[in-house]
């Protein structure tokens, strides 16, 4: 399916902070990839589902590729004939390998960051700080959990696999600075998915984790890397002018809903109104539902050990609201 010149290409995702355009780990790769294809958009921010594994997703009129589908926004682009950086570059064994080293190693050691070696500050800036407390803290401490059990964390072992998660992260920012060297990309003298993934992966870590990050003092080593990320977020996020951010959210099940053959600031006054009214109905009904969730969630926390959760003392937040 292609999307149709005329209809308007929309990227939803989660909010801009950190000086990002948005401050989502898996969100920012697509926004960077479009931008390095000269791909005409807009941007949506969502901010009433922030642990929706749909995000982000990329719609124009009946087209939809969402981050949960085909391995993710770009793949989808690049499978539907939509926009493909790497035609040239698909079939090289050494970019295949270099690729799945970002997509294993170093995603593994954001998360970690992220959700486990952290006083969780960042997560809670760019996930939940739209939510009430009480269910921002509960949903943090859920993604907390899952991220333990996706990265085989458990108490005994988890000494051994931060080791084990930094010493990857090491062997990979080393052997991306050398494949780089003096070049503006990592293959040949073009951008491909791989450079979105990466530039991604560094501008997050160089402004959305604290000083005090592992992660982000490892990377910092390599001076090229730095100048890299400087460089083309100068370039192609800075100084591009080719999206715009439209003033709601973007809700994952209203892909079909939105589309009136009209960009949203020129809709009448009335339609406006009315589509605000349906937001804060979605909204009223996520947060009577997420709250229902976690009286259910801490009855379960009361009546159960602290070994069965695996919420140790090391998971609290300090947060400076």
């Amino acid at each position: 399916m292609r999307i149709h010149m005329d209809e308007e290409v929309t990227l939803v995702a989660r909010k801009s902070c950190f000086g990002l355009p948005t401050a989502c780990p898996s969100c920012l790769p697509v926004y960077i990839y479009l931008k390095f294809a000269q791909f005409r958009f807009s941007l949506a921010f969502n901010l009433t589902y922030p642990d929706s594994d749909k995000i982000p997703y990329v719609e124009s009129g009946t087209y939809v590729a969402y981050n949960n589908e085909k391995g993710g926004v770009i793949e989808s682009l690049k499978e539907d004939g939509i926009v493909d950086l790497d035609s040239e570059v698909h079939s090289v064994p050494e970019w295949i390998s270099t690729k799945a080293m970002v997509n294993s190693w170093l995603a593994d050691a954001l998360m970690y960051e992220l959700w486990v070696g952290s006083d969780g500050s960042s997560a809670h800036k760019v996930y939940y700080s739209d939510l009430p407390w009480p269910i921002g803290k509960y949903l943090y401490f859920k993604q907390v959990r899952i991220t333990k059990q996706l990265l085989g964390i458990t108490k005994e072992n988890a000494d051994r696999r931060e080791e084990e998660i930094y010493r990857r992260a090491t062997v990979a920012y080393g052997a991306l600075s050398t494949r780089l060297g003096d070049q503006s990309f990592l293959f040949e003298s073009r951008p491909t998915s791989l450079d979105a993934v990466f530039l991604g992966h560094a501008l997050f870590v160089l402004h959305a984790l604290p000083d005090t990050s592992v992660l982000r003092s490892k990377l910092v080593e390599h001076s090229n890397l730095v100048q890299y990320a400087d460089k083309l977020k100068m370039e192609f996020i800075d100084g591009g002018s080719s999206s715009s951010t439209p003033p709601f959210p973007a809700d994952p099940s209203s892909s079909f809903q939105r589309r009136g053959g009209s960009k949203p600031k020129n809709k009448p006054k009335k339609e406006k109104t009315e589509e605000e009214r349906k937001f804060r109905r979605r909204a009223k009904y996520f947060l009577v539902t997420q709250l229902v969730a976690v009286l259910v969630f801490l009855s379960l926390l009361g009546g159960s050990d602290d070994a069965e959760v695996e919420l140790d003392d090391d998971d609290s937040l300090n947060y400076d609201d």
